[in-house]
């Protein structure tokens, strides 16, 4: 029941006030401790105690919640802001529609749900760029959060969501020792949940090519879920200088970004209520 009104909430409401937000206060600390961070060890230093200050009270909070009646209702909010599925829709959507009016205001939206420069993509790469978000985020921002809560309740999810928002602000390569622990962690966990989300987004007869294909990406992980959903849309996705998806495959269109927002929606919130099902109450 928690998992599900969690997803009802995200649904008809979306995302809390940032003021009130557990991934805001996850920012706020990672940009607090990063010019304290120096080398390997610092780093590690900094990021554990992350840890322990967003999951050890979430883990004391799920502690004291599940022996009471409506522990459920207490939960599903507490885990509503640790995942989310309509922003990131929403987001894609808003991208492209802003292709069809103006091409700086798409870059300018693009560059609000990815790291790379968007000043001088084209429309059809800030289109594969926005489609690459999508299927990335489907595993990083919905899957796995809600895998974890299964395995290990609310910390588990507040531990993976920090991993990966110190993964996102620490985790460059050019940060060098500095963000490894943050970006190795993020790795380890997201290695299962990616592999998931590839295999849902994907037919079962291109799982071959998707295991193929995956690999090409820097990323251990990113690479599972844009494949699958290149290979599902039958189009490229790729990042200039990078790697190419599907490379053969013609780029997207607008009725690409339509079909990807409609699976993405049913697939993350099916797989979602599919999970809550299994837990029971």
């Amino acid at each position: 029941m928690t998992l599900l009104l969690a997803l009802l909430l995200d649904a008809l409401l979306g995302e809390p006030p940032a003021r009130f937000h557990p991934v805001v206060l996850m920012g706020r600390y990672l940009a607090w401790a990063w010019p304290r961070v120096r080398g390997f060890w610092s780093g590690a230093f900094y990021w554990g105690l992350g840890v322990f200050l967003f999951t050890f009270p979430a883990l004391l909070l799920d502690l004291l919640l599940r022996p009471l009646a409506w522990d459920w209702v207490a939960l599903g909010f507490l885990l509503k802001p640790l995942f989310s599925l309509r922003m990131l829709l929403e987001e894609v959507r808003a991208v492209e529609a802003s292709l069809g009016r103006d091409l700086e205001e798409a870059r300018g939206r693009l560059s609000r749900i990815v790291s790379r420069p968007t000043q001088d993509l084209s429309p059809e790469e800030i289109r594969e760029a926005a489609l690459e978000s999508l299927a990335e985020n489907l595993s990083d921002s919905l899957l796995a959060p809600l895998l974890y809560y299964a395995l290990f309740g609310l910390a588990g999810a507040a531990l993976y969501r920090y991993a990966n928002t110190a993964d996102a602000m620490w985790g460059y390569p050019q940060h060098g020792s500095r963000g490894t622990v943050a970006a190795r962690a993020d790795d380890l966990l997201n290695l299962v949940p990616a592999r998931i989300t590839g295999l849902l987004l994907c037919p079962p007869r291109l799982w071959l090519r998707l295991f193929r294909e995956a690999p090409k990406t820097p990323s251990p992980n990113a690479g599972f879920p844009m494949a699958a959903l290149a290979l599902r849309l039958g189009v490229r996705l790729r990042k200039p200088g990078a790697y190419a998806l599907n490379e053969e495959a013609p780029s997207p269109t607008p009725e690409s970004t339509a079909r990807a927002l409609f699976l993405g929606g049913s697939l993350g919130y099916g797989a979602g209520m599919v999970l809550g099902l299994l837990l029971g109450p």
